[in-house]
């Protein structure tokens, strides 16, 4: 293989997921995370045999930009997916700043150095739906921006200027929006992770709004496939959804796993409020992607979510000496 990829934000669960598929495609890849390694149980890229093709790097975009835009250079990478960011969408309301510092400026800072390297083939921006914030029906990648969040607002911030930067300086940009992921690995405080876990231990699962909204949910791995398309043949300052038709609720995605778990969601569901400016629906119509780069999904929810309760079931002890509840870095 002749690129040579960055994955920034590796140790995230879609950027853990992502470096593996590229090392089992055969690919070099350097990761980089502003934290240390978690438990290899949310690391993919360990789980596979060519770990030796793989080096991590603990570098923040909020503090170590020079180090990470020497690594660029110095090991002449040709491709980076930018999966760094604060990502909780509830939490931003709490410390919008310290979203907005991530999200928005250190990321532009980022790219405004990036723009600079010649040999830099392709920089993927992993967005979000969430910038288009509450929809209705199936909306393509050219829905204008409506963001409800603190978090959403900081993420759009991001891709305007990126729209910018491909207007300006032909800089090599692609967007990808990716429906709700899940599968092996994904932390614990996600919804599809956290049903099975407590429904396995007997813990009651707080549904905000009684689960009324609706989601897309994709497997991460039928994402990173589409990922490195995008990476390798995306058309440069163009975005990709990344998605399913189906949509489900979540408290019928609930049910679901309950049914296979044998257990009743009566016992282990409570009912709380809806999380402030939360988004019902969002549905991306992923067409763009599956004519012209010959994508589709592979993974159903159902084997989906049976892999994910393998997973949890073959890892119980160490899953239950892990944080389940989401902790805010600034």
């Amino acid at each position: 293989m002749t690129q040579k990829f960055l994955v920034l934000g590796s140790n995230s669960f879609s950027g853990a997921s992502f470096s593996a598929h590229l090392l089992d495609a055969g690919y070099l890849v350097h990761g980089g995370s502003r934290s240390a390694e978690p438990h290899n149980a949310f690391l993919p890229y360990k789980w596979g045999k060519k770990q030796d093709n793989f080096q991590i790097h603990q570098q923040d975009v909020n503090n170590d930009l020079a180090k990470i835009i020497d690594l660029v250079t110095t090991e002449n990478i040709s491709h980076i997916v930018n999966f760094a960011s604060q990502s909780m969408v509830g939490e931003s309301w709490a410390n919008p700043g310290d979203w907005f510092r991530t999200n928005a400026l250190s990321t532009v800072l980022l790219h405004d150095e990036l723009r600079k390297l010649p040999f830099l083939e392709k920089y993927v921006h992993i967005s979000t739906p969430e910038v288009y914030g509450n929809t209705s029906g199936f909306v393509n990648e050219d829905h204008v921006l409506n963001p409800s969040t603190p978090y959403a607002v900081s993420r759009a911030a991001a891709d305007m200027s990126l729209n910018s930067f491909f207007k300006t300086y032909e800089f090599p940009v692609v967007y990808t929006r990716a429906a709700n992921v899940y599968g092996p690995g994904q932390q614990l405080y996600r919804i599809i992770p956290r049903t099975i876990l407590y429904a396995l231990t007997g813990r009651k699962l707080q549904l905000h709004g009684g689960g009324h909204s609706e989601r897309s949910f994709i497997h991460i791995e039928d994402v990173s496939r589409a990922t490195v398309k995008i990476a390798l043949n995306g058309k440069r300052g163009e975005c990709y959804h990344i998605s399913t038709p189906q949509l489900i609720s979540i408290r019928n995605l609930v049910e679901k796993i309950c049914m296979k778990l044998s257990v009743d969601p009566d016992d282990l569901i409570e009912v709380v409020g809806e999380r402030q400016g939360k988004d019902q629906t969002y549905s991306l119509d992923d067409s763009k992607l599956r004519s012209t780069l010959n994508w589709s999904d592979s993974i159903s929810l159902d084997q989906g979510i049976d892999q994910t309760i393998d997973w949890v079931k073959s890892n119980l002890n160490d899953l239950l000496a892990q944080p389940q509840s989401y902790v805010h870095k600034p």
